[in-house]
This record gives C-alpha cells, structure tokens and sequence, in this order.
C-alpha cells in the first residue's frame, strides 16, 4: 500500500513538473511575441519586463494556454488602428520565423489565435526607434555576485535568452535541431536550482547552443566560471591540442615535469581518466563555437586555462612519450596565488606572444600585409598627404609577384580593405557577400542589404590596377568576424587568390551585445553573411582551397606551414 501511494505520489509530482515546463514555456513564448510586436509593449509605452515579472507571479498550475494569453493580454490594447507596414524589400531570410507554436496549436481558443494575429498584423515598426535606442537594448539587473537570483529573474533571464534566439538571431534555423526542447528543460532544470554557481552552469550550456563564436565570451561573464571550468590551478607546461591528445610543447616548470617524467613532445591522451575527446565535448556543452576547430583553439591557448576537468592539484595523466613509451603519471600543477610561480608564468606567455607577432614573410618578390598591422601605414602622416602615401605602398606591392595577407588576427584598421585595397586593385563593384540585417518592419526576419556602400565605397574617378601575380589569403581558426568579411572581399578582388590554412571561427557580421539580469552580457552574431551565391559563412567560416594540417613535429619546429607554401610558390 505504502509503495502504490509512493508511486502515485511521484507520478502527480512529475506531471506538476512536466505542466510548469509547459505553462513557463507557453508564457515565455506568448511575452516574447508581445515583447517584439505589440504596438504599445514593443515601442516601450508600456515596459515589457514589469508585465513579465508582475505577470508571471498569477501564473499557477491550474492556468492554460488561453488563461495564459488572457493574463498577459488583459490590459493591453486590443483594437487596433495601424496596420503593420508594408515590406518592400524583395530578399528576406524568414527561415527562422515560425508561429506555429500558436496558429498550429489545438489547445488555443480561435479568439486568442485571433488576437495573437492582429497583434503580428498591427506589429510596431521599429525603424519609429529614435537613433539612441536599439532594439538590443534590455535594462540592467545587478544583483549580489554571489547570490542566487530569485526565481522571477531567473526566469526573465531565460525569456530573455529565448527572445534573442526567435526574433534577433539571424541564424537560430542552423542551431542544434534541439534548441526548444532543450529549452523546455533548461525551465526544469531552473526550477530547482538553489544557487548563482548552478543557474550559472544552466546559462552557460544554453548560450552553448548558439553555436556562435561571437558568443564565447559570454563564459568571462560567470562570477564562477574558475569553479565551473576547474580553473583552479595552471599547468606547470604548455600545450597544444592535436587530435586526440594534448602535444607538451614548452616545460615552464623544469623541475615539477622532470619529477612527473613529463617533456616536450610528450602526447598526453587522458586526464584524471577522461580522455581529450571527452574533455572537449564536454567543454563544448558550456562554451558557444561556431565549430569544432574554434572549440578546439580556444581550450589549446593556455592563458583560457580550460581544459582541466577538476580542482584536485595534482592531476593523473596517461602519457605516450616522445619515444613512444606509454605510462601513467601523477603531477603538481602551479597554485596562482604564488607570485614568483605566477609571474613566471606571465613573462613565458608575454615572450610567446611577441614571437608570435614577430612572424612575418620577407622576400623581395613578396609584398606582405598582416591584418593588425595596417594602421602603421598611416601612423603620423597629414590626412592631405594619405592618399600618395597609400598608393605607394600598394604601387610597390603590385610589382612583386605575390602578394600576401595573412589574415590571422584582427584588423587594426578597416580602411586599408574597405577603401584603400580597393581604390588601387577592385573593379569597380565588388559585391563579394551578401549581408543581411534585421528586419525592423517584421523582427525575426532579416533584410538584404542592397546599398552598395555596404560592400564598397563611392570613388569618383576610380582607376583599377589589374594584378595579375599570385596572391595568398592565411586564414586560422580566430579568423573571426571583420577578418571573415574583409578576406571575403579580398577573394573577389583577387580572383586567382588562395585561400590557405585552418577553418574559420564561423561568425562573420556584426556583434550584437543584450543586458540579462545579474549583470550578465550576451554577445552574439546579429547580422547574416552569406556568399552571393547564399552559401552559408556562419559555423561553416569562410571558403577556403587549401586546409593546412599541422603535425606534432610542426608544431614543435615552430614551423608556418603558411609562410612556407607561400616561399615555395615564388621559388
């Protein structure tokens, strides 16, 4: 009798949570419509946060569909005058826009589907905006960075979070297939999370699911991401991540290696019994890439310090040595708390940095451009004189016979691609993408934008100086954003370009940054860049003809597999 009331009892408790799911979810879902759409609510007449959190507080598990629209709607207008104006534009991503969580649904009465139409029907034209405010912009919470949110913000928070992906993100249609219903369970999960470190851990897999490299930097934002990512200690080496396995490739600490047997070539394939795979899949789940070799990248530079997977200060690692001998191995890792230890860390890292920048292509018939090096061309020179200075650095380089631009960085000056490059080399149109920009008439579509000046500027009297040599675009996972759209545009000047080197970081176009409540910043890819051709750019990166494949012994040589394909071409 006892077991028989005990499962019943469970089974109500389940169904009372599968039902809150649903209710959280349908009224997050019916705010953000309202939120966007409304004519009063979207133009900020009425403040679309308080209705949330005044709202969701009459939300009980007796509510429906229907009772949910009526809460959120009843004071709010609904006769309409002004009809939604009319779309001109001819070229619309709508690929993301569905509203078939109502239209389609059989549980919505057909006077709430009514309404919900003439709401979309009647939609607020957000070009009305005054050019301060932007549709992005949210209200900033702070609350306490240890404490736990209470429940009402958490949940705005993740409406919030769900907002952004219907109706700002332009590319929610290539998220994982999943995202609603991980969503849904995200609401679950929230439900009984008792502090900030766990609501951080939910916030965190959710922007996961962007795939988007400009989200990223949405971990730096966790009051406990050293906790979360087990970022207690450093590694007492450098490393690099290689296929399945971490390549030592600098002893920092000699002493704590030799104890650990660990040296430089050494191939590490498992820590604390977890393997490489392992570790990065799992670190996938908390950090938003548009791809594996961005994922990949980010947890290989030693300064993130994420690939650890817990705060012992010792770990367990099994190793395969350079001469091919496998064993296990305990070793110390480096408290950071210790100056004299940190600091050495600092200065090993500061001097890897500088090599790094020091790398260049010197050769008589190369011209070399590095993408955060081009605002030394213009360093101290009169704006009247700019032009001549200009047009003789690109009159020399167009004399060699090839021209190279490594494009593994970010550019430090947009007017070297935009203006200059193609003042001196372009035909005169240079539609090399197509970018596609929120669409304020009807949010959560996007509007191609068909201005010229987006991909070129205006240069009355423009001559073209046709190179015919071989040019060399290096491209590497942190090719990101403006150096995805600039070497887009480089590809199209330069038809017989090469693009060489490593997938891109997949989030070309502009970054949009959204207040959550907590003191949180949401970063994320707001704009759609696609070829002319709508092949897709975002987690794919840009195209490119030859993938570089570094090996073990390269990375270990310091070798630019780049730089050497490039010399070998010109001999």
């Amino acid at each position: 009798m006892k077991k028989t009331t005990f499962i019943l009892l469970f089974c109500l408790f389940q169904q009372f949570i599968f039902a809150q799911k649903d209710q959280y979810n349908d009224f997050m879902k019916t705010w953000n419509f309202i939120k966007y759409y409304h004519p009063a609510v979207a133009s900020g007449k009425v403040d679309a946060d308080s209705l949330f959190l005044n709202t969701i507080k009459n939300i009980s598990s007796k509510d429906d569909f229907n009772s949910i629209i009526g809460k959120l709607s009843q004071n709010l207008n609904k006769n309409f005058i002004t009809l939604a104006p009319t779309e001109t534009s001819k070229d619309i991503l709508t690929k993301n826009q569905n509203f078939d969580w109502y239209q389609k649904n059989g549980k919505i009465s057909s006077e709430n589907k009514t309404l919900l139409n003439s709401i979309y029907n009647h939609r607020y034209n957000f070009e009305l905006l005054k050019e301060s405010k932007l549709v992005s912009d949210e209200k900033k919470y702070p609350f306490p960075k240890e404490d736990n949110l209470p429940l009402g913000y958490r949940l705005l928070t993740l409406a919030k979070i769900q907002g952004i992906v219907d109706y700002l993100f332009p590319h929610k249609y290539i998220m994982d297939k999943g995202f609603d219903s991980y969503f849904k369970n995200s609401l679950d999960e929230n439900s009984g999370i008792n502090s900030r470190k766990d609501f951080e851990i939910l916030l965190a897999r959710l922007v996961s699911k962007f795939k988007d490299s400009h989200a990223i930097s949405f971990y730096k934002q966790l009051n406990y991401r050293k906790d979360i990512f087990h970022a207690s200690y450093l590694s007492p080496f450098d490393f690099q991540i290689v296929d399945d396995h971490i390549l030592v490739t600098h002893i920092i600490f000699p002493e704590i290696c030799s104890k650990a047997q660990i040296n430089v070539g050494d191939r590490i394939f498992s820590i604390n019994g977890k393997s490489i795979p392992q570790i990065i899949k799992e670190k996938g789940e908390l950090l938003s890439t548009s791809n594996t070799e961005k994922l990949v990248y980010i947890i290989s530079k030693y300064e993130n310090n994420l690939i650890w997977t817990d705060d012992l200060s010792q770990k367990t690692l099994e190793v395969k040595s350079a001469k091919n001998k496998k064993f296990s191995t305990k070793i110390d890792m480096i408290d950071p708390s210790d100056k004299e230890k940190y600091d050495l860390i600092f200065n090993y890292l500061q001097d890897k940095i500088k090599k790094i920048e020091k790398r260049e292509i010197v050769h008589k018939d190369v011209a070399y451009f590095k993408v955060n090096e081009t605002l030394g061309f213009i360093n101290n020179v009169d704006d009247d004189k700019m032009d001549a200075v200009m047009d003789s650095i690109l009159s020399n380089a167009a004399q060699k016979k090839a021209i190279v631009f490594d494009m593994r960085g970010y550019p430090d000056w947009g007017g070297f691609f935009f203006h200059y490059l193609y003042k001196y080399f372009s035909p005169t149109e240079n539609y090399f993408g197509k970018y596609y920009q929120p669409n304020l008439k009807n949010l959560g579509t996007f509007t191609y934008k068909d201005q010229s000046i987006t991909y070129f500027p205006s240069i009355p009297g423009k001559t073209i100086h046709n190179y015919k040599g071989k040019v060399f675009i290096l491209v590497y996972p942190d090719t990101r954003s403006a150096s995805e759209w600039y070497s887009m545009s480089l590809q199209k000047i330069f038809p017989q370009s090469l693009t060489i080197g490593q997938q891109t970081s997949g989030a070309d176009g502009d970054m949009v940054k959204v207040n959550l409540p907590g003191d949180y910043i949401l970063e994320f890819t707001g704009n759609g860049i696609f070829y002319p051709d709508n092949s897709q750019t975002q987690q794919t990166g840009i195209r490119i003809n030859e993938l570089i494949k570094y090996k073990d012994q390269d990375i270990l040589e310091s070798r630019d597999l780049e730089f050497e394909r490039v010399l070998n071409s010109v001999k």
